[in-house]
């Protein structure tokens, strides 16, 4: 509708001025030596029109046709950039089914049509990976790591192919440069932190840890490393906050601080550590050095008292009070852990020195031993070292299974 209404504007327009030329009149006259021409004003101005009309279109076909060869170059480089696009498309699908020499023949027609853009490299790499062509995807990916604007992808690859061949010097400088060219990057925090695990660099993976990690575990493995005491201490001290119950941690922190003359948090630190997971080496560590056997019952009451029930603090305190000769107060202990089904070998073991204690060499005190022994054969074993994701048995903690190479999955736990 609006485009109708210009149109009747437009041509009222041009019939009211043709009305008011034909009403001005006059002459307009051009005298060229003998040679003089006169035509109404009305003709002159139609003239006029017309001689720039036919002047424009002239020239109008002038530059159509100028034009021409670079019309056809677009044309061209249309086509080279839809049928590049399409081999890309090949190229992708290609790589996804795994036929790398599919792959490898759309990536080279892709570079024939499109040049090597950053695109077309990575195809280029990745094709020559599944094809096994490690030393061409090396090239393409130095290509790319040569661009600015695609550096990163560039030495992500390269990273991957260090990894690959356990390279990891080369894999930790291109971690640092990749670092450097996209910080923050999450994909590469997890490169790092998986590559400081390969190098046994506790420290660094401390530091890019997620988490869910196990902190505690990374934290003491670099305190093993440290050379320097303070930065060690720190380290443990890390350890014991991350997991009061990683005994490891806690007997560290304890006897530097009792090295340092603070026997009081040494104390503390043990007891905290026995409060959320009682484990044997820290009660060793709390009776060392009390030589009295009474003495020793008493320390151990003070350790268990906050979680009396829990079977490590009645084999304590039922072992403590064998030496010290008070059987009654280690039976009652040791009868308890029997009924509550939580006794594992160690508690009939002991059931069974008791009635050696108690009655002698005598054929009662045999009869209750073997009683005790054939329970012991059949109870489930002592809590061990133990990998969480393989279960090998270790004698003591270590930061890496040395049967599967997981780290930080070694825990105190109970097995058959």
């Amino acid at each position: 509708m609006r485009r109708a209404l210009l149109l009747l504007a437009a041509l009222s327009a041009v019939t009211a001025l043709a009305l008011w030329l034909a009403r001005v009149g006059g002459t307009v006259e051009i005298a060229v030596g003998e040679t003089w021409i006169g035509v109404t004003f009305p003709i002159a101005v139609m003239a006029l029109v017309l001689a720039f009309v036919l002047l424009h279109g002239v020239l109008s076909l002038f530059h159509w046709i100028g034009g021409i060869p670079a019309r056809q170059r677009i044309a061209r480089r249309e086509q080279r950039r839809a049928e590049g696009d399409a081999a890309v498309t090949r190229a992708l699908v290609a790589l996804a089914a795994g036929t790398a020499q599919a792959a490898r023949v759309e990536v080279r027609r892709a570079r024939m049509l499109l040049g090597d853009t950053p695109q077309t490299l990575v195809l280029a790499a990745e094709a020559e990976r599944l094809a096994g062509r490690e030393d061409a995807a090396t090239a393409a990916f130095k290509a790319l790591a040569e661009r600015p604007e695609a550096r990163f992808l560039g030495l992500r690859g390269l990273l991957r192919q260090a990894v690959q061949r356990q390279d990891w010097v080369a894999a930790q400088r291109l971690a640092t440069e990749a670092e450097a060219a996209q910080p923050g990057a999450a994909w590469l925090r997890v490169e790092r932190q998986a590559l400081a695990l390969s190098m046994r660099d506790w420290r660094g993976a401390l530091a890019l840890a997620a988490p869910e990690a196990p902190r505690a575990a990374l934290a003491y493995a670099a305190s093993l490393q440290e050379e320097e005491p303070e930065r060690a201490a720190e380290f443990e001290k890390q350890a014991f906050a991350a997991d009061p119950a990683f005994a490891p941690a806690a007997l560290a922190v304890a006897k530097r601080a009792a090295a340092a003359g603070a026997a009081r948090r040494a104390r503390s630190t043990l007891e905290q550590s026995w409060i959320a997971a009682p484990h044997p080496d820290i009660g060793a560590a709390w009776l060392a050095g009390e030589k009295d056997r009474l003495a020793r019952v008493k320390s151990v009451e003070d350790l268990v008292h906050r979680n009396r029930d829990h079977p490590e603090s009645r084999l304590l305190m039922a072992r403590e009070a064998i030496g010290a000769g008070l059987t009654g107060r280690a039976r009652s202990e040791l009868e308890a852990l029997v009924a509550s089904r939580t006794a594992d070998r160690r508690a009939f073991l002991l059931l069974a020195e008791l009635e050696e204690v108690e009655q002698g060499d005598t054929a009662d005190a045999r009869a209750a031993q073997a009683k005790w022994l054939r329970a012991a054969a059949n109870a489930p074993g002592a809590p061990r070292w133990r990998c969480g994701a393989c279960g090998a048995e270790h004698n003591g903690w270590k930061a890496e299974c040395g049967g599967c190479g997981t780290v930080g999955r070694i825990a105190w736990t109970t097995g058959a």
